[in-house]
């Protein structure tokens, strides 16, 4: 049977539902893991520039400290949840989260940029076991009643680590120096991993299954052949290249005149990101009630008129455009993510796997990319190429839109599916 074919599964009592206290128990939880995993990663966003003054090297270098992080990143959650099959989900989330922070603080510590780069490379892997198995995880064990909620919530961590990390790194560069606020985020992450640790129930309706790497390419190739999926992981690329190259650039055009901010009020800018913890549980909700495929468009389209408000020169303006990016993104990407976990049936782990993938190749392609075109053409070229991301995915999205709805789920007007369909 194909994944798309995959009925929901009948109710269970072992399920986590929302109001009880083991849902709010991996809320706690996977809202640390996502603080941690997402400020360990992006905490050197707002000090490429400074990157770029302190080393000599011209911005599209300076995104490589990003870039080669999330492009390893990309190819090591392939195999990430083929080990979280073999040796369970939480032990590979424990080990990713602790290791990870222990390698940031390492990176606060190399004495030139090549040595910088080999330790953030090393981030990547070790960081893999959090979002593919995170997603994996979600998606057995929460009720799908409140699994767009759930992912919601796990993304608002995201969106709180994304902003804290850089936010903390990029204010106390300004204070202090750059080494300073690394190392502050790894121990913040640090702790964080032990929260987590503590505080996640244990796995419920996990199999341990043999590390068999034959039957994981055939499940591979049973993801790609579902008629929505590869459409799904595009929209992933799309709009976290979008995303990301965003924020790679905005402090370049921030420190330079006409705006001439200091660094420090470049890294409060990042406070908007709190933004992504509402957007990312309200359209998940939203979606969970209407059906993703009649909200998903309106994210896209969300990020289109954000990208167009950027291009203006008030400082008013370009602020109120990386805040419609942001809502949209976080909107964006709690619908995709839990869309893909509810089509992927039994391959729940090589579904997030394949997602992922293609997410963080867009954050390393697109991020590093588009250096390119800042250097050629400033802000008007970040600003055309992002606007051509965005548009790309609106047009997927309304695809999407004609997709048929899995066979076996139950539609909204049933009372048990409520937040389930694809």
């Amino acid at each position: 049977m194909s994944v798309s074919s995959a009925a929901t599964p009948a109710p269970d009592p072992g399920w986590i539902r929302h109001g009880t206290a083991a849902f709010r128990r991996t809320n706690l939880a996977l809202f640390a893991a996502g603080f941690a995993t997402f400020g360990l990663l992006y905490c050197v966003q707002p000090l490429m520039p400074e990157f770029s003054r302190h080393y000599g090297i011209g911005e599209a270098s300076s995104a490589l400290s990003l870039s080669l992080t999330t492009g390893v990143l990309a190819f090591a959650m392939l195999f990430a949840g083929g080990l979280s099959d073999a040796w369970g989900r939480k032990s590979v989330m424990v080990a990713s989260l602790l290791s990870s922070a222990l390698l940031v603080l390492l990176s606060a510590w190399m004495p030139n940029w090549p040595s910088l780069l080999a330790v953030r490379t090393l981030l990547g892997l070790s960081l893999s076991g959090l979002p593919a198995v995170s997603m994996t995880y979600l998606s057995e064990e929460v009720h799908p009643d409140s699994i767009g909620l759930g992912m919601g919530l796990y993304i608002s961590g995201s969106a709180v680590g994304g902003m804290g990390g850089r936010l903390i790194t990029g204010v106390l560069a300004d204070f202090f120096n750059w080494r300073v606020g690394v190392e502050v985020v790894g121990a913040i992450g640090l702790l964080a991993g032990l929260a987590f640790w503590r505080a996640l129930p244990p796995s419920r309706h996990f199999v341990r299954q043999p590390l068999r790497w034959r039957s994981q390419l055939g499940r591979f190739a049973s993801v790609l052949r579902d008629p929505g999926l590869p459409w799904l992981f595009a929209e992933g690329f799309l709009l976290l290249g979008a995303f990301v190259t965003v924020y790679n650039y905005l402090g370049y055009r921030l420190l330079a005149p006409p705006y001439s901010l200091s660094q420090a009020t470049v890294g409060l800018i990042f406070g908007i990101y709190l933004i992504g913890t509402f957007s990312s549980a309200w359209m998940g909700h939203l979606a969970g009630k209407l059906g993703r495929r009649k909200v998903l468009w309106t994210a896209f389209a969300l990020m289109l008129a954000g990208v167009a408000l950027t291009m203006a020169r008030p400082l008013a303006l370009v602020m109120l455009g990386i805040v419609a990016v942001t809502f949209g993104f976080f909107g964006g990407h709690s619908i995709v993510s839990s869309w893909v976990g509810r089509r992927a049936g039994a391959a729940k782990a090589q579904g997030a796997a394949m997602y992922l993938f293609a997410y963080y190749m867009g954050s390393s392609l697109a991020g590093a990319g588009g250096g390119l075109f800042y250097a050629a053409h400033g802000w008007s070229g970040v600003g055309v190429f992002v606007g051509a991301l965005v548009l790309a995915g609106l047009l997927i999205s309304v695809r999407l839109y004609r997709l048929p709805p899995l066979v076996g789920v139950a539609t909204p007007a049933t009372p048990m599916s409520r937040g389930a369909m694809p």
